[in-house]
């Protein structure tokens, strides 16, 4: 099953995907798409609209980051062989962990904004794990009992304030810089391990691609690392890392800008798609 959160005439809901739409699955209790992960109601409201017809047509809504207000966004850093290799960092024993905070997030189709301080935004294709059952230390053999879902990020990234120091956080969180979508793919369409492909594309050139099985640090062991120094909780999201291929690392560089479509294919989930705008200041 395939779950979006959207808003429709003005209204912020969430919803079940349809072949030809959307419908609203948002009751008192579970409001929002984190909210009925959080009570575990997810397939059984799916399962209770079976029969009823779409609230609106994709192509009516605006798309939301498929969690718009996680409780934390846990991002990994140099998973990837070839991406450590062309940013020339050391082996090391565990994940490279930072964090990028909700207003960083856009969704499917909306917006990728470049902010007027920079013009280095860069694209990072990456998986994204959307935490379905909380806990704290958890085990990577019991790792996969944790996932709710899977989805496609752009961990947009605008380089020149991630360098500033050693610390990423500036350049990872400018608003609207972290693409997130379109939809979270619930864990019973994915097996357990399956190997999954990120591609990235800009103005529909493969500038990335990788298998989850050149991942340094396996998903169970972000998992079980991550819920070790902190608790996870439903809902919360871990973007698990991009391949080589960043825009920085290119000679020369390749920046994105105004006008640029950028994609990211992960399969099973499917297109994470924006178009880059310039941010209008003041407007």
């Amino acid at each position: 099953m395939k779950f979006i959160s959207y808003t429709h005439h003005g209204t912020t809901s969430w919803g079940l995907v349809t072949a030809t739409g959307v419908i609203d699955l948002a009751t008192p209790d579970t409001p929002s798409l984190r909210r009925a992960i959080e009570t575990d109601r997810l397939h059984a409201l799916a399962q209770d609209a079976r029969g009823r017809t779409d609230s609106a047509s994709l192509t009516a809504i605006e798309f939301l980051p498929v969690i718009p207000d996680p409780g934390k966004i846990i991002c990994v850093g140099h998973n990837y062989e070839e991406h450590r290799v062309e940013t020339q960092r050391d082996k090391t024993e565990n994940p490279s962990i930072f964090l990028r905070v909700a207003p960083s997030q856009t969704g499917h189709l909306a917006p990728l904004v470049l902010p007027p301080e920079s013009t280095q935004l860069d694209y990072e294709g990456e998986i994204a794990i959307v935490i379905g059952k909380g806990g704290r230390r958890i085990a990577q053999a019991d790792a996969w009992d944790h996932i709710a879902g899977y989805s496609a990020y752009n961990d947009g990234s605008v380089r020149d304030w991630q360098k500033h120091t050693m610390q990423f956080t500036p350049g990872k969180n400018f608003n609207r810089t972290g693409a997130f979508g379109p939809w979270l793919v619930t864990r019973d369409e994915i097996g357990d391990g399956q190997e999954l492909t990120v591609e990235t594309r800009l103005n529909g050139s493969v500038m990335q691609h990788a298998t989850t099985a050149m991942m340094i640090f396996p998903i169970p062991r972000l998992i079980e690392y991550t819920s070790t120094f902190t608790t996870l909780e439903p809902g919360d999201v871990i973007v698990s890392g991009t391949p080589g291929g960043v825009g920085a690392r290119r000679q020369p560089p390749v920046w994105m800008k105004p006008g640029d479509r950028i994609e990211i294919e992960v399969s099973g989930v499917g297109v994470l798609c924006n178009t880059v705008v310039a941010e209008e200041v003041g407007a």
